[in-house]
């Protein structure tokens, strides 16, 4: 996989750090006739290689456990205060959008960026408010660093204090647009990190990135397309 290929793709959109209580990014317009609807990578980047553990403890090789299916994949943390539960909830509700044909025949993985706090135990209950069959994968700091090299995403960065409400450290302000939710534990720190969907299809390719604004409708509209693999797709 060519790194500076994704590299390229996100930089036609915003990188969220808004973890940390910066400004979200927005999608950037998709071209009139587009066959997806988020940012087309150009050439497409092919699907990556990392190996972390499940919730569940055991090892997991995303370029071999998910080769030849659709999936999306999206780097994140559990305390994050908007950008990873409005990403998360969009998820869940193409989901329910599409068939279940559709449905039963994709992978949805969360990789936390915040290995520290995030114990198997903490992200699976979290993965849960939103849909039992997302895979949680975990990992030393150095190992979720390497993934998401192998990604072509920028390395996550702690960041200072997530703003609260007063006396209540797991409540904040809401940004506009945000999914609603609700936290567990305090918030603590933030985390800057990419808060981007990545789309693969079953020829192993990143035809599609999401970034904020993207809705659950659009997402869910490109799901078929990610089923589909033709011979010029895998002669490209």
């Amino acid at each position: 996989m060519s790194l500076r290929r994704t590299a390229a793709a996100l930089g036609l959109v915003l990188l969220a750090t808004g973890c940390a209580g910066q400004g979200r990014a927005e999608v950037a317009p998709v071209a009139a006739g587009a066959a997806y609807h988020g940012v087309e990578p150009q050439p497409v980047p092919t699907r990556p290689s990392f190996v972390l553990r499940d919730t569940a403890g055991n090892r997991y090789d995303f370029g071999k456990e998910t080769a030849g299916t659709p999936t999306l994949l999206y780097f994140g943390y559990t305390s994050c205060p908007d950008e990873c539960p409005t990403a998360m909830a969009d998820i869940a509700a193409a989901l329910r959008q599409s068939d279940d044909a559709v449905r039963d025949n994709l992978e949805v993985v969360f990789v936390t960026t915040d290995p520290a706090r995030d114990t198997p135990a903490v992200l699976r209950q979290w993965l849960a408010k939103f849909s039992t069959r997302v895979v949680g994968l975990v990992g030393s700091q150095a190992e979720v660093d390497a993934a998401q090299k192998a990604v072509g995403i920028p390395v996550a960065t702690k960041a200072g204090a997530i703003p609260t409400l007063p006396g209540k450290p797991n409540e904040h302000v809401h940004k506009p647009g945000t999914a609603p939710h609700t936290h567990d534990g305090p918030l603590g720190y933030g985390v800057n990190h990419a808060n981007v969907i990545f789309a693969y299809d079953a020829g192993d390719r990143l035809p599609v990135l999401y970034p904020a604004g993207v809705t659950a409708a659009d997402i869910a509209a490109d799901l078929p397309l990610l089923a589909r693999t033709s011979t010029a797709q895998k002669e490209s």
